[in-house]
């Protein structure tokens, strides 16, 4: 069975960190972008951070520059983001997705394979 499975979400208070974990099975993120989104309720699902095992590069949205670092574990097939610095407005449901191309997962925001979420709250 292809799949992405994340874990890692949890309730964490202002400033604090959390490290998210998206494990592939059934197929090897090596020749994937994988990419991790956020969904907020009432709002559009958003990009955060993106790798492209390809090259190595990674991509970052504006609002978790400096804060959020995606990483990849090869040998266990898995995506990391470690999250620090987190803020109120970091609140939602992560995703992480796995697509051939950059553009289509960057961009467009669609890919092959997506996660079925996990949530991450970070409120005093």
């Amino acid at each position: 069975q292809l799949q992405l499975v994340e874990s890692g979400g949890g309730s964490v208070q202002p400033g604090g960190s959390l490290r998210l974990s998206c494990a592939a099975s059934g197929f090897s993120l090596d020749a994937y972008v994988i990419g991790w989104f956020r969904q907020a309720p009432g709002k559009e699902r958003e990009k955060v951070s993106c790798l492209n095992s390809k090259d190595g590069s990674t991509r970052y949205a504006d609002s978790v520059k400096g804060r959020f670092t995606i990483s990849r574990d090869n040998a266990k097939n898995t995506v990391y983001l470690q999250m620090n610095s987190l803020k109120p407005e970091d609140t939602a449901v992560y995703y992480c997705a796995a697509d051939d191309g950059l553009f289509r997962l960057w961009l467009l925001r669609k890919a092959d394979y997506w996660g079925q979420g996990t949530q991450v709250t970070v409120s005093s």
